[in-house]
């Protein structure tokens, strides 16, 4: 994770691409990987949905939505941590079996209409148990490939894809909370998730990675990288954004006497999203790393600011095409800047860091919004989630200088492909 920024800012070629999803000892895992990563939005947006109708509360669904988030960011970084340690095989099958015990508890006190502070508290074990499949993939391609094109392009690969599940997952949970029992596409997803995560953790590379000997000695470990700080924010922003969004358009399409569209809404601006990403990823501008975060963060928020203005479902489905654009250029400039800012040996807890200040924005953005949302309507929470965006930008743009290469690193062994 040494090279210089300038090594990372090649462009990326269709040939990158093949040459990476066809590497031999990655195709189990990548497997693996998606079946674990599919369900993610479905899973966020099953949990929302399906509060909302026990309850009749979108603030208190967002609450128990922000609660889950929590965890999931603590549990990244614990994760990512244990993983850079010990090897990614041991971690993720416990939490694995954690997830599928806490998911059960969440959906027995969700059916009894326990407390809104119980659901919250189950909703947080929930996400801090989840298994953080998405950053050990990521960190592993670092493993099976060189620096270069190839891997760059694994990683555009990677925000791609998830964007694929974005587009697929709201539209399902949106289908599924329809289903007799709301709660089905939540235990689907979960199930989904399980088994994926179960199939990655004892697939043969991954589990040929084994301890690291990597010096761990301070306690911020990836985080006590300048540079990582600052992604850290644009991260932040980056989930703030979406986090007031997904709350904000199901209240829209409620508003609007369709309540079933709100996933299928948000499937909307992932659309763009992966038909623009593919692009940016040959031709990514600003060409510098640290011009590269507030640009697309800051261009961001200033298109989620055209939501507010449509009178429509159908004016809304337009402008999230047109804001999705800016979301996976964003994903992969994050996993980019891992490469030059993170600490040697810290791979999988840098992308845990990301996560974990992405669900951070996520958290808040969702839980500001429902009461946004519940006090001023759906048109005020896409303007106050512009505002968010614009301002973490601005910060982003006065730490640009801190975006540059690590200490000196020795490279990873690569596995044989």
């Amino acid at each position: 994770m040494s090279q210089s920024v300038s090594n990372h800012e090649s462009r990326t070629s269709l040939a990158d691409y093949r040459t990476a999803l066809t590497t031999r000892a990655a195709r189990r895992p990548a497997v693996a990987s998606v079946l674990a990563r599919l369900p993610i939005a479905m899973i966020g947006i099953s949990a929302l949905l399906y509060v909302q109708r026990e309850t009749g509360s979108f603030a208190v669904a967002g609450l128990v939505s922000a609660g889950s988030l929590v965890g999931v960011s603590v549990g990244a970084v614990v994760q990512g941590r244990l993983i850079d340690r010990f090897g990614p095989t041991r971690p993720l099958l416990v939490v694995s079996f954690l997830l599928a015990l806490s998911m059960t508890a969440l959906v027995t006190a969700i059916e009894s209409h326990a407390a809104t502070a119980v659901l919250v508290a189950l909703g947080a074990t929930t996400g801090l148990s989840e298994p953080m499949v998405g950053s050990a993939s990521r960190a592993l391609w670092g493993r099976l490939l060189p620096p270069g094109g190839p891997r760059n392009a694994a990683f555009s690969y990677e925000a791609i894809s998830m964007e694929v599940f974005f587009i697929l997952g709201p539209g399902v949970a949106g289908l599924l909370v329809m289903a007799p029992w709301a709660g089905t596409g939540l235990v689907l997803g979960v199930a989904l998730q399980f088994t994926g995560a179960v199939l990655f953790a004892l697939s043969p590379v991954v589990r040929a990675w084994g301890p690291s000997s990597a010096s761990h000695g301070s306690l911020l470990g990836a985080l006590a990288s300048p540079g990582m700080r600052t992604l850290a924010v644009a991260a932040l922003g980056f989930g703030v954004v979406i986090g007031f969004v997904e709350v904000a358009v199901p209240a829209a399409a409620t508003e609007a006497g369709s309540p079933s569209t709100g996933g299928l809404l948000l499937s909307a601006w992932s659309l763009s999203s992966v038909a623009f990403g593919v692009a940016y990823s040959l031709r990514p501008w600003p060409r510098q790393l640290g011009l590269r975060l507030p640009v697309l963060l800051g261009g961001f928020g200033a298109l989620v600011a055209l939501l507010a203005w449509p009178s429509s479902l159908w004016g809304l489905a337009l402008m999230m095409l047109l804001a999705g654009a800016l979301i996976t250029p964003q994903s992969t400039a994050h996993s980019t800047t891992i490469e030059v800012v993170a600490p040697s040996g810290t791979a999988a807890e840098a992308f845990g860091w990301v996560l974990t200040a992405v669900t951070l924005g996520l958290a808040a953005g969702q839980s500001i919004s429902g009461y946004v949302v519940e006090h001023a309507g759906p048109g005020a929470a896409f303007l106050a989630a512009s505002v968010a965006g614009l301002v973490l930008a601005f910060v982003v743009w006065l730490l640009r200088g801190t975006v540059r290469a690590a200490r000196p690193a020795p490279v990873p062994e690569l596995v044989n492909a």
